[in-house]
C-alpha cells in the first residue's frame, strides 16, 4: 500500500493536559473542565448543561504551569477540623476533612463598613454598610483559629476598612495576647495618612506587626478605575507616616489588565524607596463582590502574566527567582531577596526544589550552602561567619529552610515579591481550592478558603448562590 492510500487523521490544535472540576461562569454549577494547552497558554474548556461551552484563560505561560506541578508538597493539616464532608467540595467548608492545607494565612473581617466604595471590592463593603463586629465576637473568632492552628503563622485583620472599627486597637491588642506569630492590618491607608496618634499606637504593637497597605498604582487614573477616587496623595502620606514610625509594611496591588498592569515593575521600584516596606503582593482582580466595568475577556491578567511582566522588566528578579509556592503552587508565586537600602539580591534560586518540597530535614547549616553564604556576606559586606542561632531564614520568609542568619540580620534586611491569584467562577478549580492555605475565620468558628468564602459563604447573597449551585449540580 502506498502512502497516498493512507487516511490522514486530523490532529487536535491543543494538548489535552488533564481534567478538573470547575464552575459554570453563569450559574456557578459544578461542571467538568478539560485542561488544554494551546499556543503556549493554558485554558479550561468547560460545558454547562444550561449555559453551554465556555473557554477560560488560566495561564499565559504553559511552561510555568507545568513547573507548578513539580513544586507540589505534602499538605500540612490543621490540628482541628470544623465540619464533616457530606456534599463534597466546595459545599462543606470548613475546614472539612477533605481539605489539604492548614491556614498559612487567616483573615478576620472585623466589619463591613468602609470609608470608600471602591468599584473593585471582593467584600462589597462601603459607607452604606454599618456592621462592626463586637470585640467579644472577634476574640471568639481568634480562639477558633488558635484551636485549629495552635500557633497561627499569620493573622490578617481585615474588613470593610478595619481602621474605622471603634475598637480596632483593642482588637489588635487581643490578637497580640494570643500565640499568633505575625499580625497584619489590612487597610486602605486613609486613617494612617490622617491620624498621627493612631500610627503611634500601631507602632507599639511591634515586633511581629505589619501593615498590609492597599497600593494599586502610581497614577490617579488607575485609582479612579479601581477605587473610585484619586488616592495617590493618601498613599504617599500613609507611607510617610509608616516610614517615620518604623512599621513594617507590605504593599498590595490589585492588577487589572488595561488599567495598571504596565505599572508592575514601577510599583516594585517604588516599594524599594521606602525602608519600612518589606515587599509587594500582586493580586489579579477577582470577579466576585463588586467589580464594576469588568470584562473577563479584556481585564483578566493572570498570575503567569504578572510573573512574566516582572522577570522581563530587566529588574533583579529573573525566572529562577520567582517560583511556585509549594503549598499551593498554581495560586501563589513567590520571590525572596536580601535588602540593603534600595538594592536587593534575590536568594530563592539558591534553594533546590527538592529541599522545598520533599520530606527532607528542613534544618541546614548556613555553611551547608556555600553559594548562598558567599552571597549574603558579599551583599552585606560582612567579614564574619558568625551566625545568629536565634534568627533563621524560615522565620522571616515563608517556606524556606531553617537556615541560621548571620549575626545582626533581621526582617528589615529582607524583601519579597508575591503573586496571589484568588479564583472566581471563571477559573475555579477543585484541586486548587482543596490546597488553599488562605482562609477566612467566620463568626461561627469556621475556617473557609478565600475563594469559596467569597463565592458561597460571605453573606446571604453568597449563600443563595450556593443553594442555586447545589440545585444545578
Amino acid at each position: 500500500m502506498c502512502s497516498s492510500d493512507l487516511t490522514l487523521r486530523n490532529q487536535a490544535p491543543y494538548v489535552f493536559f488533564g481534567q478538573t472540576t470547575s464552575l459554570c461562569s453563569e450559574c456557578l454549577s459544578l461542571v467538568p473542565a478539560k485542561i488544554v494547552i494551546q499556543d503556549g497558554s493554558v485554558f479550561y474548556v468547560k460545558r454547562c448543561r444550561t449555559h453551554g461551552p465556555q473557554k477560560v484563560l488560566v495561564s499565559t505561560d504553559a511552561a510555568y504551569y507545568r513547573l507548578c506541578h513539580d513544586y507540589l508538597k505534602p499538605g500540612d493539616r490543621p490540628l482541628v477540623l470544623q465540619t464533616h464532608t457530606e456534599r463534597g467540595c466546595p459545599y462543606d467548608c470548613g475546614l472539612c476533612p477533605d481539605h489539604e492545607q492548614h491556614s498559612c494565612l487567616a483573615l478576620i473581617d472585623v466589619n463591613e463598613a468602609c470609608n470608600l466604595a471602591c468599584p473593585v471590592c471582593f467584600s462589597d463593603s462601603s459607607p452604606a454598610r454599618s456592621l462592626h463586629r463586637p470585640l467579644a465576637e472577634v476574640e471568639r473568632m481568634m480562639d477558633a483559629l488558635v484551636a485549629s492552628e495552635g500557633e497561627p503563622d499569620l493573622l490578617q485583620i481585615s474588613g470593610g476598612e478595619p481602621t474605622i472599627h471603634p475598637e480596632i486597637l483593642e482588637i489588635l491588642a487581643a490578637a497580640k495576647r494570643r500565640p499568633i506569630r505575625h499580625l497584619m492590618l489590612n487597610t486602605n491607608g486613609i486613617r494612617i495618612a490622617e491620624d498621627a496618634e493612631f500610627v503611634t499606637r500601631l507602632a507599639d504593637l511591634r515586633p511581629g506587626f505589619e501593615v498590609y497597605l492597599q497600593f494599586d498604582s502610581l497614577r490617579p487614573g488607575a485609582y479612579l478605575d479601581l477605587r473610585g477616587a484619586d488616592l495617590t496623595r493618601i498613599r504617599r502620606r500613609a507611607l510617610e507616616a509608616l516610614e517615620r514610625a518604623g512599621i513594617s509594611t507590605t504593599l498590595v496591588a490589585v492588577v487589572k489588565q488595561g488599567v495598571n498592569d504596565d505599572e508592575i515593575p514601577a510599583i516594585i521600584s517604588h516599594a524599594l524607596e521606602w525602608r519600612c516596606v518589606r515587599g509587594v503582593v500582586f493580586q489579579p482582580v477577582q470577579d466576585v463582590g463588586r467589580n464594576q466595568g469588568f470584562d473577563p475577556s479584556r481585564n483578566r491578567f493572570p498570575l503567569s502574566a504578572i510573573r512574566r511582566r516582572i522577570v522581563d522588566s530587566g529588574g533583579p528578579f529573573g525566572p529562577q527567582d520567582i517560583i511556585p509556592l509549594p503549598c499551593n503552587p498554581e495560586s501563589i508565586a513567590i520571590g525572596y531577596a536580601l535588602r540593603r537600602g534600595s538594592r536587593i539580591a534575590p536568594v530563592t534560586s539558591f534553594f533546590p526544589r527538592e529541599l522545598l518540597v520533599e520530606s527532607l530535614p528542613n534544618t541546614i547549616t548556613f555553611e551547608g550552602h556555600p553559594d548562598l553564604h558567599r552571597r549574603v556576606l558579599e551583599f552585606f559586606s560582612l567579614a564574619t561567619t558568625e551566625c545568629n542561632n536565634e534568627r533563621k531564614l524560615a522565620e522571616l520568609l515563608c517556606c524556606l529552610p531553617e537556615v541560621p542568619l548571620p549575626a545582626g540580620l533581621g526582617y528589615e534586611d529582607t524583601f519579597r515579591v508575591a503573586i496571589v491569584e484568588f479564583m472566581d467562577a471563571h477559573n475555579f478549580c477543585i484541586g486548587r481550592v482543596k490546597r488553599s492555605c488562605i482562609h477566612f475565620v467566620t463568626p461561627e468558628g469556621l475556617l473557609i478558603p478565600f475563594e469559596t468564602h467569597n463565592l458561597f459563604y460571605r453573606d446571604a447573597a453568597a449563600r443563595e448562590r450556593m443553594r442555586r449551585s447545589l440545585e444545578a449540580s
